[in-house]
């Protein structure tokens, strides 16, 4: 009987996964590797796919602005606050990750 070993990719997301989901407000995130290929989604598709779409070119542009800032750093995090919600994004070596979280208001 063979049993198939995580790879260190495979439990970096599934940790990942427990993170977001521990977080209060979260409605749902999308990970995408960089390579295009949905790797996990709590939304609907057609959801997935659009904002899967401009929140990637969005943070093409961010980076880019970044190392045009300062050549040597790197861009690890941005958030989108709205009146409704808001989209927290990490893009990675390996993955964009993009959480849909209830914006508190105090």
């Amino acid at each position: 009987m063979s049993t198939t070993v995580p790879s260190t990719q495979q439990i970096e997301v599934e940790e990942t996964i427990k993170r977001i989901q521990t977080h209060k407000g979260v409605h749902g995130f999308v990970i995408v590797s960089n390579d295009g290929s949905f790797v996990r989604s709590t939304i609907d598709n057609s959801t997935t796919m659009s904002l899967t779409g401009l929140i990637r070119t969005l943070s093409d542009k961010a980076k880019s602005c970044v190392r045009d800032l300062d050549p040597q750093n790197d861009l690890t995090f941005f958030r989108i606050r709205t009146k409704k919600q808001e989209i927290l994004v990490a893009p990675d070596k390996d993955y964009l990750t993009i959480v849909l979280q209830a914006n508190e208001q105090h």
